[in-house]
């Protein structure tokens, strides 16, 4: 009986580390935004007709991928072309904030938090939160922090509008809730910080990311606060959902974000598909390499010389081989590849950059 027991624990342990396997070579979501007619009145209700016709996201996962959430968490996108626009429902049987301050920080409660990469380069990205407040944090990040960036706190979303509704009582721990729901609108004359000068997205996706921060509660004198260690008097760690599952604790690797289609068809009308580029695969690849070069993970990389060169071996991605180089020079390093999709030449930098290259 022992020894089955033994087999039984050793073929869920290859299973548990197979469905591991499985869920790191997933690609990140994707969702096409349709376009909308519609006026839409920013009041965190969904009741336009855009709004019924748009369809839901995937459901949020936790970030590293595999546990599910506790509370479920979905979203929806339109455009027009004034505004890209977000609806979130959030699944929540306590609806509590404190939080009342513009640009203070506000994962400190729970939140719910939109990541914009419009250029999808890795660099020139914003971060916005909200809280069941309202309470609006809004920033534009030069580059990821292990770039050394700057966050740009001052960077203030002018024609922002946003609004949420509660289902349930906010701030009441004597009742059980349903949740809370959230409705934006960013103008995408907002956005054009950096090199990113396009008005309107036509046809083109941005890497886009969703978080969800969640944390355990206590109730003192009738008000909640977050969780803390009876021993070390330290907060209990958050809980992150994600759109698009990021495989580590950390949303600041823009390379991971999902991918939005800034769809030309009206909401409702045949469905559009959105197949991620070719290319997009190679990116994957060349930051793979990247986070290992600037890593502790830099043995893992078995690189080899040939005519000066400083090569991988080719990589089969989509049925083709692909070889990346890496230039080191005295600034850094250039890793690289031509793609066999499109010639062009694909390259990111030791800042963390990406760049295409035409052919």
């Amino acid at each position: 009986m022992e020894k089955y027991r033994k087999l039984i624990s050793l073929i869920l342990f290859f299973l548990y580390v197979g469905c591991i396997i499985l869920i790191a070579q997933e690609e990140p979501r994707s969702y096409v935004a349709y376009k909308t007619s519609d006026s839409m009145i920013i009041d965190g209700i969904p009741d336009e007709s855009s709004w019924t016709k748009a369809p839901w996201s995937d459901l949020f996962i936790d970030i590293e991928g595999i546990k599910k959430p506790t509370y479920d968490t979905r979203v929806k996108m339109l455009w027009d072309e004034n505004n890209i626009y977000f609806f979130a429902q959030m699944e929540e049987p306590h609806v509590w904030g404190d939080i009342t301050e513009h640009d203070a920080v506000i994962f400190h409660n729970n939140d719910f938090e939109v990541f914009l990469d419009p250029e999808a380069d890795v660099h020139g990205y914003y971060e916005l939160e909200w809280n069941v407040l309202n309470t609006i944090w809004d920033q534009y990040l030069t580059a990821p922090y292990r770039a050394g960036n700057e966050t740009i706190n001052g960077w203030e979303s002018l024609g922002l509008q946003s609004a949420v509704a509660v289902e349930g009582t906010l701030n009441d721990p004597s009742d059980e809730d349903q949740g809370w729901t959230l409705e934006i609108a960013i103008p995408f004359r907002d956005l054009r910080t950096g090199y990113y000068q396009d008005n309107v997205p036509k046809s083109k996706f941005w890497r886009v990311g969703f978080s969800r921060v969640n944390w355990d509660f206590d109730i003192t004198n009738g008000k909640y606060s977050r969780k803390k260690n009876p021993e070390t008097g330290e907060f209990l760690h958050e809980y992150n959902w994600v759109w698009s599952p990021q495989y580590v604790i950390n949303m600041h690797e823009p390379e991971r974000w999902g991918y939005v289609y800034f769809s030309e068809k009206e909401v409702g009308r045949t469905p559009e598909e959105f197949i991620i580029p070719q290319d997009e695969h190679i990116k994957w690849f060349l930051y793979e390499l990247y986070r290992d070069l600037i890593g502790e993970d830099q043995r893992k990389i078995k690189w080899q010389s040939a005519d000066g060169e400083i090569f991988l071996k080719p990589k089969q991605i989509l049925g083709k081989p692909v070889r990346v180089m890496l230039d080191k020079h005295d600034f850094g390093f250039t890793l690289w590849t031509k793609s066999p999709f499109t010639k062009n030449k694909l390259s990111v930098t030791a800042d963390g950059k990406f760049r295409t290259h035409k052919k």
